[in-house]
């Protein structure tokens, strides 16, 4: 009898570069490891000030470090990541990132299998382009790149204020609080039952462990001729 696929469910923003990293990680797993991936967008924000952690601008040597890591895990995972020079200011600018998660939600409760899709081009706009994605303009020319049909983009634009969007993202950041999140991206695999959590990019080993599968690398493809 095939082994269960097991629920990993990625709590993540936009936001965030380790979410970056983690997401095409396991983009790279979901059809090799039995694993069933959903997406949970939520508000790093609420998840920072609810649980009292600190922004890496607010810790001067933090922030110097995430940036020498950054460098180092973006050629080690091979994700087109580089940082803008401005990323501190928006991270710390009130809101940057809620239309993008609003957006995120709307696509993920009228066209799900659009979510991937459409946060890998957020993901692209600020990481590897170094546009904005705080405005609305930049969520709709996302999910133009990543294919969306114009009836459903502007549907789903339209829901930004609309409040089942809202409670929709308000419900994944409590449920990210509830697993003990601080910060993002946060994994949580359901094991027997029993959710398994896993803070940040670089649990990649201890997932697969208590998944029961094979960590090859972050390239599996590549792992796998050597």
């Amino acid at each position: 009898m095939a082994k269960a696929s097991v629920l990993v469910e990625f709590f993540y923003d936009i936001i965030s570069p380790y979410s970056y990293l983690a997401f095409e990680v396991l983009q790279r797993y979901k059809n090799i490891w039995r694993i069933d991936l959903k997406m949970k967008p939520m508000l790093l924000a609420g998840v920072m000030k609810s649980s009292g952690n600190s922004p890496p601008a607010v810790v001067p040597n933090k922030g110097v470090y995430m940036a020498r890591d950054l460098r180092r895990l973006q050629a080690y995972f091979q994700v087109p990541l580089v940082l803008p020079d401005n990323l501190m200011d928006i991270i710390m600018k009130k809101g940057s990132s809620l239309n993008a998660q609003r957006f995120l939600t709307a696509v993920n409760i009228h066209k799900p299998e659009y979510v991937e899709s459409i946060s890998r081009a957020l993901w692209l706009r600020l990481y590897k382009e170094h546009t904005d994605i705080t405005e609305v303009k930049s969520c709709k020319e996302a999910g133009r790149a990543a294919g969306m049909d114009q009836e459903t983009l502007e549907k789903c634009i339209q829901m930004l204020n609309d409040p089942q969007v809202k409670e929709g993202l308000r419900k994944c950041t409590e449920e990210a609080l509830n697993y003990g999140a601080f910060g993002a991206p946060m994994i949580v695999a359901h094991i027997n039952g029993k959710p398994e959590v896993f803070f940040g990019s670089d649990r990649f080993e201890l997932l697969a462990y208590v998944l029961g599968e094979e960590w090859l690398g972050p390239v599996p493809q590549a792992s796998s001729k050597l």
